[in-house]
């Protein structure tokens, strides 16, 4: 996993997150990436493949048949 440092919090900030944490009954770490990933990724956020799926259905459907390539595949040389 990935982390981050926040530079310049205003301390006032800081405080407010505590307690915001100590309220849900988490860390303020814990509480800081809830914040984060309610914000980059909200619930209601709109998926482009449900999106896409939405307007072909609107459309009347379709019928997509794939048929896949069964011929194996070649090794790749390199000279």
């Amino acid at each position: 996993m990935s982390s981050i440092t926040i530079r310049n919090l205003p301390e006032e900030t800081l405080r407010a997150l505590r307690v915001r944490a100590a309220l849900a009954g988490r860390s303020t770490e814990a509480e800081v990436r809830a914040i984060l990933e309610q914000a980059a990724r909200p619930e209601g956020r709109i998926q482009l493949g449900s999106l896409l799926a939405e307007i072909g259905q609107e459309a009347g459907g379709f019928e997509l048949v794939i048929e896949r390539d069964k011929t194996p595949a070649k090794h790749i040389v390199f000279e």
